[in-house]
């Protein structure tokens, strides 16, 4: 259930910084939302697709409480300069989506690989300056959408210290390996921010949504695209299906004795051991921390 004064934060990248208050997930997750009268803010890069979400948004809830903001996840300045503005402008908050997720080639603004520094370091980030204001609200939760690829991930601590990133390469097989190494990291993000919230009223989750016809794939070639999207069309499932376990995680009453866990299908998923490493995920974090200064 949510409360009308309740404000959502939602991450995103180019549909997103992925993920999507413009699109795919995080457009339908809005939407809902929306509806049930919760106050959201759409922090997304692009303001244009932004804006035309946010008009759909209020055309089929009514809604006039959706609101953007800018935020760049390949940007570590961007984070801090979005957090600065969000502190100061809303008193409250309830819940934090971290949705975003691309798969591509490249390096942020930082100079990190672009899948580590979006689909983790981003988050990473974001979460930590806004942990204080999530623990004030009281029952606040922070849900990650992380994906089933995590269980082909490796973190090389040693190639990450060294060249900034966890996988990079201009060949399709390079870049997914990359992905899926971000996707674990999300994992193990959830597993140790949920030891380190023990004691406050702050929960974590993280989720794969469901193979769902999404932007993901608009960053590679041509010849993919049109292999993927007609399978893609016929297989995997729809925005508004793939939002329904980032709902669940959400919304659902009782869950939050399961904070740090992963869920699937709106239900706890059991996860492989290297998903749930207490020393790599620890590790993960400092190294995180000391990345985006913080340490």
């Amino acid at each position: 259930m949510v409360n009308v004064s309740c404000r959502w934060l939602q991450g995103w990248s180019r549909k997103r910084l992925q993920p999507g208050g413009n699109t795919g997930i995080g457009k339908a997750t809005a939407l809902h939302l929306a509806r049930k009268g919760a106050r959201v803010i759409l922090a997304c890069r692009n303001r244009a697709k932004a804006e035309a979400a946010i008009a759909d948004i209020q055309q089929e809830t009514g809604s006039t409480d959706v609101l953007y903001m800018h935020l760049d996840l390949a940007s570590l300045k961007s984070v801090r300069c979005f957090t600065e503005n969000f502190l100061k402008a809303e008193s409250r908050l309830d819940l934090l989506i971290n949705n975003a997720g691309l798969v591509a080639d490249g390096r942020t603004e930082d100079g990190f690989g672009i899948q580590f520094g979006v689909n983790h370091l981003g988050h990473f980030l974001l979460t930590c300056l806004l942990l204080e204001r999530l623990k004030e609200a009281g029952g606040g939760r922070v849900v990650t959408l992380s994906s089933m690829a995590h269980r082909w991930g490796h973190i090389d601590f040693e190639a990450l210290a060294a060249n900034r990133h966890l996988g990079t390469g201009r060949y399709s097989w390079q870049f997914f390996q990359a992905y899926c190494n971000s996707k674990l990291c999300n994992v193990l993000f959830t597993h140790e921010l949920a030891k380190r919230l023990k004691g406050t009223s702050v929960t974590c989750y993280s989720l794969h949504p469901g193979v769902v016809r999404t932007e993901l794939s608009r960053h590679v070639s041509l010849w993919q695209k049109i292999f993927i999207e007609p399978v893609a069309q016929l297989l995997f499932l729809d925005p508004k299906a793939g939002a329904q376990t980032t709902l669940h995680c959400a919304l659902q009453e009782g869950i939050e004795p399961l904070s740090g866990r992963y869920f699937a299908c709106c239900t706890e998923q059991e996860v492989c051991a290297k998903a749930r490493d207490d020393a790599v995920a620890r590790k993960l974090w400092e190294v995180s921390e000391r990345l985006c200064g913080l340490s």
